[in-house]
């Protein structure tokens, strides 16, 4: 019951996405995004948890992604979680790429990753898959935190002619993936802004950014929220829902997951996305 105080109900997002040089038989390809689980027994119930996979199930997803944060700090807790992903859906599988909690301890990467493998959905380091075939491959890249993140390889690898699904938990890297060809970056991170979010400005930090320029560095450096939120993300005018970054498109995700004093304005979300031709 505290648990559904703090997160509130979930949110069941739609959108029509346009993908230039979609092939004609991946139009009304049907994806469904979640993120941001924190599944430690204090984040997420599994009410909710049951929700979002009941929500994923009955769109038919083609393809189901997740993009990270699936525990806090200790990993042990992805081996509870699996038994309730394992039962997610989709046509052409499951794939998922990791976050910086999922990096937490040296040994979390693998505890992951191996729990992940164990239940058949495949994890996505700095690697290229084509579930939906070589038309439309999906990239997984590392966390922008870990000192794996390497995104050129792996980007120009690929055909700069075909459309790509690029999967990155953190929505800063949608500033350097600006080099590469990113038909759709999804990521999550930011929970939404979560308690920083005002109904018609957006995120406090936004807000507060031009505060902290004026300020001395110092002083910035040891107040509430000015101190903390750069060292969550630098882009917090991308802290939920569509935009635009050079000629590639980003979603960020509001996520499962909750953390104290609980979501304002901003409940937890799984988006099911069906792609359409550009123009």
């Amino acid at each position: 019951m505290v648990h559904r105080l703090l997160s509130g109900a979930l949110s069941v997002e739609r959108y029509e996405v346009a993908i230039a040089d979609l092939p004609p038989s991946l139009a009304g390809t049907r994806i469904v995004h979640l993120t941001d689980f924190h599944y430690d027994g204090l984040r997420l119930s599994d009410w909710l948890l049951s929700d979002a996979i009941a929500a994923s199930n009955a769109a038919e997803p083609d393809l189901v992604l997740l993009t990270g944060d699936y525990v806090t700090d200790e990993p042990e807790p992805i081996e509870d979680l699996v038994l309730h992903l394992k039962h997610l859906q989709a046509r052409a599988g499951v794939f998922a790429s990791l976050g910086n909690h999922d990096l937490h301890f040296p040994r979390s990467r693998n505890v992951v990753t191996s729990a992940f493998e164990r239940v058949g959905i495949r994890v996505l380091w700095n690697d290229v898959a084509t579930p939906l075939g070589a038309a439309l491959p999906v990239v997984g890249l590392a966390d922008l935190w870990s000192r794996g993140y390497r995104p050129e390889p792996v980007m120009s690898q690929l055909d700069p002619q075909r459309p790509r699904i690029v999967l990155s938990h953190n929505p800063d890297t949608a500033e350097g993936l600006q080099r590469w060809r990113a038909d759709l970056i999804l990521s999550g991170h930011t929970h939404g802004g979560q308690t920083f979010l005002i109904p018609g400005w957006g995120p406090i930090p936004t807000i507060l950014q031009p505060i902290r320029r004026r300020l001395p560095k110092a002083l910035a450096n040891v107040l509430p929220l000015l101190r903390e939120c750069p060292s969550v993300v630098k882009h917090w005018e991308w802290a939920q829902g569509w935009f635009s970054v050079g000629s590639n498109q980003l979603y960020v995700n509001r996520g499962l997951g909750t953390y104290l004093p609980g979501r304002v304005f901003c409940p937890p979300e799984i988006a099911i996305m069906t792609l359409v031709p550009a123009g």
